[in-house]
């Protein structure tokens, strides 16, 4: 993996957020493509500032909770613990999850949730996660208020991933795609049926700051159900 000390030191933080359990130093210098010396040394000084732990039972290396002190610290400092009141809202009329998703350079992520369903199968994902822009009501919202040369741009860079991942009824083509943008266009919203999964169903809508329009702070509202 080439690249500065600073991008390999983030990298295998990203590696540690996907694996709760820790992962062991050879997994990682694998992922990473360095030595293990090397992958050793991070780890020494990531422990050292306390942003990682090592499990002395098994000897793997797990993120510590400073990460996600300072993401609580972020979100709440940003004022985005403002609209968790209208998300809770949301959830109770409508009776379904409600996400928050919000919009920086060519990355949307899933920041805040409500659950409004009180009875019957919860759909009920982790937040911090990227929305898929392919096949995600989310990632339709956002692409709709786009270009098609832009979406398609977006979702090159994303990637679509592998089939199964998705539901059924997700885009078969590029094609397919914006055409689903251009109703999305048209409704004000995305919706999609069965596209991210079996069973589920989505709406989503962009909420723009009127001074960051075109820039970040584009943000995708969706409701999803499972039925």
């Amino acid at each position: 993996m080439a690249g500065s000390q600073i991008e390999r030191a983030l990298s295998l933080i990203e590696s540690l957020t996907s694996e709760p359990r820790g992962l062991p130093m050879q997994t990682l210098a694998e992922q990473l493509d360095i030595p293990k010396s090397a992958t050793h040394r991070m780890l020494a000084e990531l422990i050292r500032l306390g942003y990682v732990r090592q499990n002395p039972e098994n000897s793997r290396y797990l993120l510590s909770t400073r990460l996600v002190a300072m993401g609580f610290r972020y979100l709440a400092n940003s004022g985005a613990d403002i609209v968790q009141p209208i998300l809770d809202d949301l959830a109770r009329k409508s009776g379904e999850l409600v996400r928050l998703g919000v919009i920086e350079g060519e990355r949307q992520t899933w920041i805040a949730k409500s659950q409004g369903a009180r009875s019957g199968l919860k759909y009920d994902p982790d937040m911090g996660r990227d929305a898929p822009l392919f096949y995600s009501a989310s990632g339709h919202a956002w692409l709709a208020s786009l270009s098609d040369a832009q979406a398609l741009l977006l979702v090159e860079r994303q990637g679509v991933g592998p089939a199964e991942e998705f539901g059924p009824n997700a885009p078969k083509s590029n094609a397919e795609l914006l055409e689903r943008l251009r109703l999305a266009r048209e409704r004000g919203y995305a919706w999609v049926v069965e596209s991210s999964a079996v069973g589920m169903s989505a709406l989503a809508a962009v909420v723009a700051d009127p001074g960051m329009a075109g820039r970040s702070g584009w943000s995708a509202l969706p409701g999803l159900r499972r039925g």
